[in-house]
């Protein structure tokens, strides 16, 4: 895959493409001459909508990603209606963690998961989603001897450190030591793994995902990027060779950079210092954590 793997007549699945990212890089690939892009999502917006009643070449599957069984019918849909297996599996479906929202989710803090719950909502869906759809993912290129790439939609927060969100930080965390680990699979099944690794973006995740968690965590346009320069990240992850298996590609409004595996600066450093505009305001960063203590003062009896 030395020569890169352009997106051109290739079969597109997406976790995630219903919304936000997944759903920028849905109208990426397409442009990029993708033959089809299959959208797997529990729902669209409107806009993601538009483009599956637009565009013949775009086909919607409800996907619930924590289910192994829906993972696996992409590609069975893929060979049923296209003649093949995806080409490109980009696992973008991902939940952040709020705390204090209207619909308190899978978090550390609030604990909305019963004990009997055994585990948490979000790393099925932030860490064992992505796994195993590379898992099948390399089945099926196997079983067709053919090449493919898995571009796994991380964060900067999986090489970061995030208090107020650490079980977030940590699905990421494990999906950057999980395509490190990935690496030699170019070589020796002829499948790609790579991760795209974004900043703050703006996207629904902070907005109808987490209600007022924009607000709480300082999110604006001035310190965000946009879903389309981190889909045209993913497209450049996937097509350049220049990233090959194993690479953590990160984008931010800075730019966008090769993560090494070791040695890193945080993104945006200058002599020591975050670059003006990148970084969270103090006041927003107490903010933030401003409703955690409020719950560890109730669990201590304050």
């Amino acid at each position: 895959m030395t020569s890169g793997f352009p997106t051109k007549d290739k079969i597109v699945v997406i976790t995630g493409g219903g919304s936000g990212i997944g759903c920028a890089y849905v109208q990426k690939a397409r442009s990029q001459g993708a033959r089809a892009v299959i959208i797997a999502d529990l729902r669209l917006t409107a806009d993601a909508r538009k483009i599956v009643d637009s565009d013949d070449k775009v086909i919607f599957q409800e996907t619930d990603v924590t289910k192994w069984a829906d993972l696996q019918r992409l590609i069975d849909t893929s060979v049923s209606t296209l003649g093949d297996i995806p080409d490109i599996f980009v696992a973008c479906a991902g939940v952040f963690e709020p705390v204090r929202c209207m619909k308190p989710y899978s978090n550390f803090w609030d604990d909305p998961e019963p004990l009997e719950a055994n585990g948490y909502a979000q790393v099925d869906i932030n860490v064992n989603h992505p796994i195993k759809l590379t898992r099948l993912a390399m089945r099926a290129v196997l079983g067709k001897k053919k090449p493919a790439v898995v571009a796994i939609v991380g964060s900067i927060a999986g090489y970061s450190k995030q208090y107020v969100a650490p079980i977030y930080s940590a699905t990421k965390h494990a999906v950057v030591g999980f395509t490190r680990s990935m690496g030699d699979a170019e070589k020796l099944q002829g499948l790609k793994v790579v991760c795209v690794c974004p900043g703050i973006t703006m996207t629904p995740i902070w907005t109808t995902g987490a209600p007022g968690s924009g607000e709480r965590f300082g999110v604006t346009s001035q310190i965000a990027t946009t879903a389309d320069a981190v889909a045209n990240a993913i497209n450049e992850a996937v097509e350049s060779a220049k990233y090959p298996g194993g690479s953590i590609v990160e984008i931010s409004n800075l730019g966008i950079r090769s993560i090494p595996e070791w040695h890193i600066d945080p993104p945006g450093m200058v002599d020591g210092k975050m670059a003006e505009g990148t970084d969270v305001p103090p006041d927003m960063v107490q903010k933030a954590l401003g409703p955690i203590l409020v719950v560890t003062a109730k669990e201590r009896g304050d």
